[in-house]
C-alpha cells in the first residue's frame, strides 16, 4: 500500500446520523446518545468541509482529526450495539441503550485533484474551467486539440495531427499560424512558464502524463501573472501520490496512427517520484503530414517536514513532421488529401531535435495562514526548419523564475486573502540561421548549405503583481489587483548585412471584480481589467526585404511593435441545479495596438509572415457551457455536455478595411456530446463539433465554408480497477472542411491558398492498464 502525505489528499468528511430511537424502561433515566461521542475536529486539509460548515479559503487551515475522538466513537458505538448499562451519576439509577439505538456512520470521501482544483478556482471572479485527464483518457489523446475540447472561448485546432496547433482564447494570437511559437497565452508546467519573451514552444505538450489542466481566460489568469489577452493554460503532472505503480497504454488506428505510453509513480518515505515515456507515430491523412514523435515526463518530490517540501521537473521530447502548407476552398472540397505544390516539390518538413525543460517548486508554508512558493526553470529549445527554399536553424536558451506569496487574514472582521508574485522570463540565447536547401531559382549556383542570413534575438519579461480577494459581507467578495510590467526586445540581423532593433516598455495593469455566492450552488461574478502584450522578440523582423543577392527575399531589418493592450469587462455566472451544471461569461475588450499578421505569396516562400500593429479593434463573445444529467437509475445514467462560444473580432475604423471583422476565427463554435455512463464500467458518447464559415482574407471576401463533423466512442472501465478499453470513430460522414485558416491580405474575389483540411474519416482504438 502506498504511503500519503495528508496535504497531498484533500478529505471531504460526512457524518450520517441514524434515526432516533431510545428504549425507555421503568425507572430508567434517560441519557442523550450524543454524549457518547466524542467530536472530531476539522481536518489540517484546506479542502476540508464539514456539513453547516462554508470551504475553508485556499491556504487556510483547522486542527487535525483526534485520534482518541476516533477511539471514543468506536467505543461508544460498540456499547450501543451490545446495550450495555452505565450509571447514572445524577440518579444513582442505570440507563440503557437499546437494540435500536442511534447509530452515527463517519465515512470519508477523497477529492480528486482535478476537483480540488476546481473548488480553488472557483475564488476567481471570472471565467474559469479545470479538464480532468480522467475524462479526457475516455478516448483517442492525439494532440492537445483533444484534450482542449469542450472547453468555452478556447479554439484549438491541430495540423495534420501534428503538435503544431492553432490555439488562440478570446481572439489571442488570431492569426498566429501553425507550427509557429504560440502567442497571446501564458502556458504552464505545474505552475512554471513555458512561455518565453519567444512566445511558447510547443513539442513538449505531451497529451499523456497530465493529471489535470487549468484554463483561465483572459485576465483571470493575473494570480500567475498571465497579463496577456488569452490568459492561462496550466497543465498539472501526476506525482507518485497519485499515479498508478505501473500503467501501460496503447493507442491505434487511421492514418497509420498508433501512441504508446509506460509510466509509473510511487512513494517512498519522504520521497515521491513519477515517470512517463512516449512514443507516437502517425502517417497523416493528408499528403506530407507524417509526424513522430518521444518524449520523457519527470518528476521528483521530496518533503523535509509537515511545512517545506520541493519538486523537481523534467521533460523531453523531439518530434519531427512534414509540412503540407496551405489549399484553396476548391482544393479542400475537391481532395483535402493533397499537399501546396511548393511544399510538395521542397519535401517541406520540421524538425526539433530534442526540447528539454528542468524545473523546480519549492513550497513553504510559513504558518497557518501563509505560504511561499519559489519556482525556476530552464529550457533549451533547438528547432530545425525544412520548410521551404531556405532551411532555418534556430536556438533558444530561456531561464524563468516565479515568486508567489499568499496569506489569509481577517481585516475588521472580514476575511481578506492577499497574493504578491513575481515572474520573470529572461532570453540566454536567442538565434536564427537561414541556409539555402534548393538548386533552383536564384539559389541555382548557391552550394547547398551556404548561409544566406543571420540574426539574434533577445527579450526579457517582468512582472510584479499583487491581488486581494475581500470578503465586504457574507459570501460577497471583492478582488482588488494591480502588476507593474517592465519588458523588452531586440532584434539584431548581423549576416550579409547588420541592423538592429531594440524597443522597451513599461505599464501598468489593474484589475478589480467582485463575486457573490447566491447559494452554495450558484454564484455570479464580474470584473474589469487591462492585458498587456509584448510582441514575440523573432515578430520584429518584419521590416524591409533584401531585394538583391542570395538573401533575397528574407528580412534585412527589424521593426519596432508596440505593446498590444486591451481593457476587458466580463460578467458571468456559475453553479448547479437540478442536474444542471452551467457557466456563462461575457466579455468585452476594447484593444490597442493589436498584434496581427497577414501570409503573403512572398512570405509563404520564405516561411514567414509579416507582423505590425492595428489600428483599434474589438473582442467581444460569449462562453457557454452546460452539462445536463438526462437521466438517472440505479444503473447508470444518460447526460448530456455542450459548449458554446460565440466571438466577435473587429476593426473599430480601420483606414482600409473600416468594420470588417478580423479573420482567423469562426464567430460561432459548438461542441454537444450525449454520453451514456453504466455502472458496470460501459460507456459510449455522440457528439459533433458545429463552425460557422471563417473568413479567409482581411477585406472579407474570401471564406471557408461552415462546418459540422460526427463522431462516436464506445468503452469499457472495468469497476474499481484502472483498466480501460475504447473504439472510436471520427468524422463519420467524412465530411471535407478547413480547420484552420491562416489569413492572407486581399483576396479581391481571389481563391488564396490560406486554409489546412481537418481530418476525414477515421476509426481508432486504445487499451490502458493501470497496477498497484
Amino acid at each position: 500500500m502506498k504511503h500519503r502525505h495528508r496535504s497531498e489528499l484533500p478529505l471531504l468528511r460526512r457524518n450520517t446520523l441514524g434515526t432516533h430511537s431510545l428504549a425507555l424502561l421503568a425507572g430508567v433515566s434517560l441519557v442523550p446518545v450524543s454524549t457518547a461521542f466524542a467530536a472530531v475536529s476539522p481536518s489540517r486539509n484546506p479542502a476540508l468541509v464539514q456539513p453547516g460548515h462554508t470551504a475553508t479559503q485556499p491556504g487556510s487551515s483547522a486542527d487535525s482529526p483526534s485520534a482518541s475522538g476516533h477511539a471514543a466513537s468506536a467505543k461508544a458505538t460498540d456499547r450501543a450495539r451490545r446495550g450495555l448499562q452505565t450509571p447514572d451519576r445524577r440518579s444513582g439509577a442505570k440507563s440503557v441503550i437499546g437494540a435500536k439505538a442511534e447509530s452515527i456512520t463517519v465515512s470519508q470521501h477523497r477529492l480528486s485533484p482535478a476537483a480540488a482544483a476546481s473548488r480553488q478556482l472557483e475564488t476567481v471572479p471570472g471565467g474559469v474551467s479545470v479538464i480532468s485527464s480522467k475524462e479526457v483518457l475516455r478516448s483517442r489523446n492525439l494532440t492537445n486539440a483533444d484534450l482542449l475540447a469542450f472547453q468555452p472561448g478556447v479554439f484549438a485546432q491541430s495540423s495534420g495531427g501534428g503538435d503544431g496547433l492553432r490555439l488562440s482564447i478570446r481572439g489571442s494570437g488570431i492569426q498566429t499560424g501553425t507550427n509557429y511559437f504560440r502567442s497571446g497565452i501564458l502556458l504552464m508546467f505545474d505552475g512554471l512558464p513555458v512561455t518565453t519573451p519567444a512566445g511558447t514552444p510547443y513539442e513538449l505538450f505531451e497529451t499523456l502524463g497530465i493529471q489535470y489542466t487549468e484554463v483561465l481566460r483572459g485576465a483571470n489568469a493575473f494570480d500567475y501573472g498571465g497579463l496577456q489577452l488569452g490568459g492561462a493554460i496550466n497543465y498539472v503532472a501526476p506525482t507518485g501520490y497519485t499515479a498508478d505503480h505501473f500503467q501501460a497504454r496503447v493507442e491505434a488506428g487511421s492514418f497509420n496512427y498508433n501512441k504508446q505510453q509506460i509510466s509509473s509513480g510511487a512513494v517512498i518515505g519522504k520521497s515521491d517520484y513519477y515517470i512517463s515515456l512516449t512514443k507516437s507515430y502517425r502517417g497523416g491523412y493528408q499528403a506530407q503530414t507524417a509526424a513522430s514523435s518521444f518524449g520523457v515526463n519527470a518528476n521528483y518530490g521530496y518533503r523535509f517536514n509537515d511545512n517545506v517540501s520541493t519538486r523537481l521537473f523534467f521533460r523531453y521530447r523531439q518530434t519531427q513532421n512534414g509540412y503540407p502548407g496551405y489549399l484553396t476552398r476548391d482544393q479542400i472540397e475537391t481532395n483535402p488529401k493533397q499537399a501546396q505544390a511548393l511544399y510538395a516539390s521542397l519535401h517541406g518538413h520540421r524538425i526539433q531535435p530534442g526540447s528539454k525543460f528542468y524545473g523546480d517548486m519549492t513550497t513553504i508554508r510559513i504558518d497557518d495562514r501563509s505560504k511561499l512558493e519559489l519556482g525556476f526553470d530552464y529550457q533549451d529549445a533547438p528547432i530545425d526548419i525544412q520548410n521551404t527554399a531556405t532551411a532555418q536553424r534556430w536556438g533558444y536558451k530561456t531561464v524563468a523564475g516565479v515568486l508567489r506569496y499568499s496569506r489569509n487574514d481577517t481585516a475588521w472582521g472580514h476575511k481578506s486573502e492577499t497574493l504578491f508574485g513575481i515572474d520573470t522570463y529572461t532570453d540566454l540565447e536567442a538565434w536564427q540561421t537561414n541556409r539555402s536547401r534548393t538548386n533552383t531559382g536564384i539559389y541555382a549556383k548557391i552550394p547547398f548549405g551556404t548561409v544566406l542570413r543571420h540574426s539574434n534575438y533577445g527579450g526579457t519579461d517582468n512582472y510584479f503583481h499583487i491581488r486581494n480577494n475581500f470578503e465586504l459581507f457574507h459570501n460577497f467578495w471583492l478582488t482588488a489587483a494591480g502588476a507593474l510590467d517592465f519588458v523588452q526586445r531586440s532584434t539584431e540581423v548581423t549576416y550579409p548585412t547588420q541592423s538592429s532593433v531594440g524597443t522597451s516598455g513599461l505599464g501598468f495593469t489593474p484589475r478589480g471584480g467582485f463575486r457573490y455566492v447566491i447559494s452554495p450552488h450558484a454564484s455570479i461574478y464580474g470584473n474589469v481589467s487591462r492585458s498587456f502584450q509584448p510582441p514575440n522578440d523573432w515578430q520584429l523582423l518584419s521590416g524591409a526585404l533584401y531585394t538583391s543577392g542570395p538573401a533575397q527575399g528574407l528580412n534585412a531589418s527589424g521593426v519596432k511593435l508596440d505593446n498590444q493592450t486591451a481593457t476587458t469587462y466580463e460578467v458571468g455566472t456559475r453553479g448547479e441545479w437540478k442536474n444542471n451544471r452551467w457557466s456563462v461569461s461575457y466579455y468585452y475588450s476594447d484593444v490597442r495596438n493589436e498584434l496581427l499578421s497577414v501570409m503573403t505569396p512572398l512570405s509563404q516562400l520564405y516561411g514567414a509572415a509579416t507582423y505590425s500593429n492595428a489600428s483599434p479593434t474589438t473582442h467581444q463573445g460569449v462562453e457557454a457551457s452546460l452539462e445536463t444529467d438526462l437521466i438517472k437509475w440505479s444503473g447508470g445514467k444518460l447526460g448530456l455536455r455542450q459548449s458554446y462560444t460565440w466571438q466577435d473580432f473587429h476593426f473599430k475604423h480601420d483606414a482600409v478595411f473600416g468594420h470588417n471583422a478580423l479573420p482567423g476565427i469562426p464567430a460561432h463554435f459548438y461542441q454537444g456530446e450525449i454520453r451514456l455512463d453504466l455502472k458496470n464500467g460501459l460507456y459510449a458518447n455522440f457528439n459533433t463539433q458545429v463552425s460557422s464559415k471563417v473568413s479567409g482574407s482581411y477585406d472579407d471576401t474570401y471564406y471557408a465554408p461552415s462546418y459540422h463533423i460526427f463522431n462516436t466512442t464506445i468503452g469499457y472501465e472495468w469497476p474499481h480497477k484502472h483498466r480501460q478499453v475504447f473504439l472510436s470513430f471520427n468524422n463519420l460522414a467524412n465530411t471535407h472542411y478547413a480547420s484552420i485558416v491562416v489569413p492572407g491580405y486581399i483576396a479581391a474575389g481571389k481563391q488564396l491558398s490560406v486554409f489546412q483540411p481537418g481530418d476525414g474519416f477515421g476509426v481508432f482504438a486504445g487499451v490502458s492498464a493501470g497496477f498497484n
